[in-house]
């Protein structure tokens, strides 16, 4: 009686089954990694997405480290933002500041 095998509930298979799909591409494993550090909220992460689509890989981690050591209080995914629409207009904010 040992040997036969016992019954689950429905829910128990249910929540076993479900896998998280892999990104289909590299800059989406970014955007994630991202949206995860930096706490960006969820009416924003499209937008993390749309740059990790756009800007070149290296770039978007330059922010992100710069992110890490210079923002230490507030809201950091802010300041990301602003270092990559910098890096996309390819003006940097000391040039931004003489105007």
């Amino acid at each position: 009686m040992s040997n036969e095998p016992s019954f689950q509930k429905i829910g128990e298979l249910l929540n076993r089954s479900k896998k998280a799909k892999a990104p289909a591409y590299p800059w989406q494993d970014l955007a994630l990694k991202i949206i995860k550090d930096l706490s960006v909220p969820d009416f924003k992460k499209s937008a993390v997405f749309k740059v990790c689509r756009d800007l070149p890989e290296h770039g978007v981690v330059q922010c992100l480290i710069d992110t890490k050591e210079l923002c230490h209080t507030g809201e950091k995914w802010k300041y990301f933002f602003k270092l990559t629409s910098e890096k996309n207009s390819g003006n940097p904010s000391s040039n931004a500041d003489n105007s």
